[in-house]
């Protein structure tokens, strides 16, 4: 062996185990990827410190290759890409590592066999043949069978003739033992197993170590003949993968991911928690039992269930309720998940399509967003259908925080039907079929060939059987039709994943998948016969990649003869999520626009709820005056946002009309605000819980008014509680309780600038023996649009209103007289590329003169089929909408002659006016200003605090200190720094130069003779210094607070400060 072996093997113990791993276990069936599962489990079962294995070193000749485990990613494992060889300095450190103290576990793989090396197990044992009985000769033959001199450079030979070396290698270990037999192999794990396999300490060791591969052996796999199986696959993808003659798995691909879902995670972690209640309930029943001072009779339900009283249940429950409250695991295990905080979020009601997007969102994990790489982050051509590539978040969570596409959908253990699926009866029908069609079932020691000649089959994680390479397509297309059927009982969400041959491509093989968790969305199956009526089939990601799938529009899409498609997209909006398909003709705009879109279109004012006036949501934005668009997408009508409409529709023209409409900035109509344009109000609900205020004194609180106060009685009720429709000003009390204890009554007072009005008062009376003790009160703030409030149209175009003009001041129009709503800059559009916008403006003019909607569904002229005469060569959108306003009078383009509304005169140029929808967004300035002149100060620093809501004010840093600098206003920095934040007049003594030993002497009082009409005479100030003893040379000298505070800061660490007075005695 290497001169590594050399090194590790007298100082450590040695565990072979011919164990291998489903998905989501010890290695990945499909990618050969490694996971933490099955890490952690032996970790916590086994004993060994595994849960700090470093690294898994693979051992293949006398090669070395080491794979780190630290981070595991959260979706998907590592994967072979990043093995690297080990060095020399590897080596020594590695030794190194073992020769200390401290625990250190590495997995070796070599060969067939997996080597648990700890350096604080002492002596040298290997157990191997633990799974079946078989021979040297079944080894070799399994291991080398994919390699045949016949194919070793055809198309999609992955062997090479070092494969068989490698196993004469692993053979040649074995060789030396003297365990021979699967029992022996089976006794010697469960004795060393047997310490830590909690409930097996009075079992046989033969037991034990059946225990052991049984219960943390690839769980998913029932039969020891098939994980020998699946190990010996597993193998033959890693040695081909050394020899470079297939690719690396990429671990970002969402052809290696699934989706955890919300209640897989609930089911973890409820299953952890019983584990934990029944560890616990057998150890304190055990400790009943062997205290002898005790009578205790087991048989006994009393004795029972006394005991049982001390462990109670209630702690499950109330672990999956703080699950969902906080979305913090507490767990010790960590439940192979990359996080343990961050799983659950708000459902806010901001508006619906926010709302809807919370249960379509699909995230990466937290732990990603802090690595510096961007492979995770990136848009892979494989999520095409499945992630929607423009609905994801500008910033931190870009390309993490992802969203499934309209038709995409996740499957589960349910059928469409709403039954529970029948996965043993599914995959006996799919084995029955695949049989039918040519496959050679995988028996027990069956000598079998591998690629190019023959190809396994793996359903579910399991090697099922092998087909020969050149019935695997006709087998494929034959299930593919299957699944159509809906009498054929194969499941229609199946995912036949064929990857075929090629020359140093993927490893080929047939993966075929019916587990939950999956990625699964619709094309249409074009190879069937015209007859067939049904032609709907669902694909997921990891077959996409291998399929020939046109777009819609009938184009080859720059494929050759020889590849045809035999699948369709249904429709080109399938690749977007339901809040991106809401953007009228996206396909004209810029990329970054629609991504903001789908942002803004979640913070928009709308209609949040059918039944907001039934809700007592923390915070509620709800637009008064909302209307359907004009041009919509056919994704408006399907999804029914009729029902939560989120903007206004608006006259806009395109003017440069004066300086206020400069970067962004928009100028309103006043008259058109004062009619209702995008008026809003903001819901907040203050609940008053009496039992939470305080615990001592709780029941003796109850609703009431003073009644000797009468100043409240026209705003608070008689029960203490406010009037519906009252308006209530800021420090004005809404809410009255009263203690019965010290017979006194308080008031709660209304926070904030601004007054709201009582919209809605609930009372809570859970308990009808006790008085009222929990109320909730809906305030409803005014927010009609001012100065500063963020508007958007559906194209990213966001925008502030800057001004408010009156009618009279904005241009008409010279035909029709018609104001604009909104003048926004020309400006907007060159860079942007926003041309969805101009084409909604002209399409909304000519729907609203024909009195009807307009379909702006994006892509909609590509999916004009190929058998389809066009009426004429210019059959563009342009012409289509421009007609629309030539039938009545208007100009082809959409401009008109406006006349200024100040001067009355023509504008020199045609201006661009027509409808657009637009959104009025929840950033208003109301929310958002802060400032101050005079308020609290820090105690320690008596500089103003901050904090807009305790009423503090904007740091003045050090960037803004040099811009000032730069700009030579020395007072005006002077004026900021000092005089309007800490200004302090202090006394310093010019002798020794101290601030802090300088005193005020209280001066004795003395009859003053008072002049009429005169202020009285001003006592003089008298100053003295203790460390001078003396009142000459005391000097004021105005300075910051803080430098005082320094001083005394330093005096406290033994440090002088000593000032020197230019005008005073030197010190």
């Amino acid at each position: 062996m290497s001169s590594l072996w050399a090194e590790i093997r007298p100082i450590q113990r040695r565990f072979a185990l011919r164990i291998k791993g489903p998905r989501r276990a010890f290695l990945d069936l499909n990618t050969c990827t490694i996971s933490s599962l099955q890490f952690q489990a032996l970790g916590r079962q086994i004993g060994f410190a595994l849960l700090r294995v470093s690294s898994i070193l693979f051992v293949i000749s006398d090669h070395w290759y080491a794979l780190p485990l630290s981070p595991f990613p959260r979706l998907l494992p590592l994967t072979p890409k990043q093995i690297f060889p080990i060095t020399l300095d590897v080596v020594l450190g590695l030794r190194v590592l073992l020769l200390k103290q401290r625990s250190v576990t590495f997995v070796l793989l070599s060969g067939a066999c997996f080597h648990i090396v700890n350096n604080m197990l002492n002596g040298d044992s290997l157990v191997y043949e633990a799974l079946i009985d078989t021979s040297d000769h079944e080894i070799y033959v399994s291991l080398t069978s994919f390699y045949s001199e016949k194919y070793q450079r055809g198309k999609g030979a992955v062997g090479t003739q070092l494969v068989g070396e490698r196993v004469k290698i692993i053979l040649d270990e074995v060789r030396d033992l003297s365990l021979l037999t699967r029992l022996q192999c089976i006794q010697h794990i469960g004795e060393y197993f047997k310490p830590v396999m909690d409930g097996l300490e009075s079992a046989s060791h033969s037991i034990v170590g059946n225990s052991v591969l049984r219960d943390y052996i690839f769980v998913h796999l029932d039969n020891n003949h098939d994980k020998f199986n699946l190990l010996i696959f597993m193998l033959q993808k890693l040695f081909a993968f050394v020899d470079q003659t297939t690719v690396p798995d990429n671990a970002d691909t969402l052809q290696n991911q699934e989706v955890l879902l919300p209640g897989h995670l609930i089911t973890l972690y409820l299953k952890e928690k019983l584990q934990e209640w029944l560890y616990k309930a057998r150890r304190l029943l055990q400790d009943e039992i062997k205290n002898k001072g005790k009578s205790f009779d087991f048989t006994s339900l009393a004795h029972v269930k006394k005991v049982m009283d001390k462990n109670s249940p209630n702690h499950i429950s109330l672990a999956v309720e703080n699950l969902l409250k906080t979305g913090k695991l507490v767990t010790q295990s960590g439940l192979d998940l990359q996080q343990r905080a961050g799983y659950t979020v708000v459902a806010e009601r901001l508006n619906f399509l926010r709302f809807l997007s919370h249960f379509r969102a699909v995230h990466r994990g937290a732990s990603f967003a802090g690595l510096r790489t961007t492979s995770v982050r990136k848009l892979l051509p494989e999520s095409w259908g499945f992630l929607c590539p423009v609905h994801t978040p500008d910033g931190d969570p870009c390309g993490l925080l992802n969203h499934m596409t309209s038709t995409c959908r996740i499957t589960s253990f349910f059928d469409s039907q709403g039954n529970i699926k029948d996965f043993l009866k599914m995959r006996m029908t799919i084995l029955s079929v695949l049989i039918g069609v040519g496959m050679t079932p995988s028996l027990p020691k069956l000598v079998q060939a591998g690629p190019p000649e023959v190809l396994f089959v793996l359903l579910d994680g399991r090697v099922v059987g092998s087909i020969s390479c050149s019935l695997v397509e006709k087998a494929v297309a034959h299930i593919r039709r299957l699944k159509i059927s809906a009498a054929s009982g194969i499941p229609d969400d199946l995912e036949v994943g064929y990857v075929p041959l090629t020359m140093g491509g993927a490893y080929p093989g047939l993966f075929l998948f019916t587990s939950p968790s999956r990625f699964v969305r619709p094309v249409r199956n074009i190879s069937l016969p015209s007859g067939e009526s049904l032609d709907i089939e669902l694909i997921g990601p990891f077959e996409q990649a291998y399929m020939e799938i046109r777009c819609a529009d009938g184009g080859d899409g720059g494929r050759r003869n020889i590849f045809s498609a035999t699948h369709e997209e249904i429709h080109p909006t399938g690749m977007l999520s339901v809040v991106a398909n809401l953007t009228p003709w996206s396909d004209h705009n810029q990329s970054p626009r629609n991504m903001y879109q789908c942002q803004m279109a979640k913070q928009t004012m709308g209609f949040s709820s059918q039944s907001i006036h039934f809700r007592a949501d923390q915070k509620l934005y709800h637009l008064q005056t909302p209307q359907t668009p004009i041009v919509r997408t056919s994704a408006y009508n399907k999804y029914s946002v009729d029902e939560f409409p989120t903007g206004t529709n608006a006259i806009v023209a395109v003017l440069a009309y004066s300086g206020y409409d400069m970067e962004d900035a928009m100028i309103l109509n006043k008259s058109s605000v004062d009619r209702g344009l995008c008026h809003g109000h903001i819901y907040q609900t203050e609940t008053i819980d009496l039992e939470q205020s305080g615990k001592s004194d709780q029941a003796l609180k109850m609703f009431a008014r003073s009644n000797a106060d009468k100043s409240m009685h026209s705003l608070i009720d008689s029960d203490g509680l406010p009037y519906v429709g009252q308006i209530v000003h800021p420090n004005e009390p809404y809410c009255s309780t009263y203690n019965a204890v010290t017979s006194s009554t308080k008031a709660t007072t209304l926070k904030g600038l601004e007054p709201v009005i009582v919209d809605y008062v609930a009372v809570d009376m859970r308990n009808n023996k006790k008085s009222l003790q929990k109320v909730n009160i809906r305030f409803r703030r005014p927010r009609n649009p001012i100065i500063g409030d963020k508007f958007s149209s559906r194209h990213g175009q966001k925008g502030v209103c800057s001004q408010l003009w009156p009618d009279i001041d904005m241009p008409f129009s010279g035909v029709t007289g018609m104001r604009p709503d909104l003048i926004i800059n020309p400006h907007a559009f060159p860079s942007r590329m926003t041309i969805g916008m101009l084409l909604e403006s002209i399409a909304a003019k000519g729907g609203c003169l024909h009195g009807k909607f307009v379909d702006a569904t994006p892509f909609s002229s590509s999916v004009k089929k190929a058998n389809e005469e066009l009426s004429s060569e210019s059959d563009s959108l342009v012409d289509e909408l421009g007609s629309l306003l030539t039938s009545h009078g208007f100009n082809y383009h959409g401009v008109e002659v406006l006349y200024s509304g100040v001067f009355g005169t023509e504008l020199t140029c045609e201006i661009f006016i027509g409808p657009v929808y637009y959104q009025r967004l929840r950033h208003m300035v109301s929310d958002k200003f802060q400032v101050r002149s005079t308020g609290t100060l820090d105690q320690v620093t008596r500089q103003p605090i901050k904090g807009r809501k305790r009423g503090g004010g904007i740091r003045f840093g050090e960037m803004e200190r040099d811009s000032v600098l730069a700009h030579g206003a020395a007072y005006l920095l002077h004026d900021r720094l000092h005089t309007c934040s800490d200004h302090h007049i202090a006394d310093v003594c010019s002798f020794c130069g101290s601030i802090l030993t300088t005193s005020f002497i209280q001066p004795q009082k003395r009859a003053v003779r008072e002049i009429g009409g005169l202020p009285p005479g001003r006592i003089p100030k008298k100053v003295t210094c203790h460390a001078c003893k003396t009142s000459k040379g005391m000097e004021t000298v105005s300075m910051p607070y803080v430098f005082r505070y320094l001083a005394a800061e330093l005096a406290a660490m033994n440090i002088k400060m000593t000032l020197q007075l230019s005008n005073g005695a030197e010190a």
